[in-house]
């Protein structure tokens, strides 16, 4: 789901007061495990403006108890929304994730942010050869026309 999809969702206030109820009594317990990290971030997101800084940091200290490359992706993402997404392009590119659908979407976002446009066109190459193409591919697909392209209908080379 896209954050325009996401952005358009209402949301229910009384279940978001009542979750950050409790996370609030797991803090005041000194609770600090990933679940209380997760909770924070979520709580984080369920607020206008996103504090980015705030939600990278603890994906920062989620990453630390994890060690997921999964929860680093999440931590690139939310640095991109803070500093750009050259920040957060230079985290993506050192992720060892290799398929993983939302690591090649989340580069392409941020490709697509930043206006290169060969770097998507290789992008787009992967993805025609790759199973997830009606994942990655028509994502990737948007960004590439978005950025014009294949607007000559010239097609990617795949491998």
């Amino acid at each position: 789901m896209g954050a325009a999809q996401i952005a358009g969702r209402s949301w229910d206030s009384a279940r978001i007061a009542d979750g950050q109820a409790v996370l609030e009594r797991a803090l005041a317990l000194h609770g600090r495990g990933p679940y209380v990290v997760q909770a924070a971030i979520a709580s984080l997101h369920a607020d206008e403006p996103r504090d980015w800084v705030e939600i990278a940091a603890l994906y920062g200290e989620l990453g630390r108890l994890t060690g997921s490359p999964v929860v680093e992706l999440n931590r690139a993402i939310a640095i991109a929304e803070a500093e750009g997404p050259k920040a957060g392009l230079a985290i993506v590119d050192r992720l060892e994730l290799g398929d993983y659908r939302y690591l090649h979407s989340t580069r392409g976002e941020l490709l697509r942010r930043l206006g290169s446009r060969s770097a998507l066109r290789k992008l787009m190459t992967l993805a025609r050869t790759d199973p997830d193409l009606d994942v990655r591919g028509a994502a990737v697909m948007a960004v590439t026309q978005q950025a014009g392209d294949f607007s000559s209908g010239e097609q990617p080379q795949t491998r």
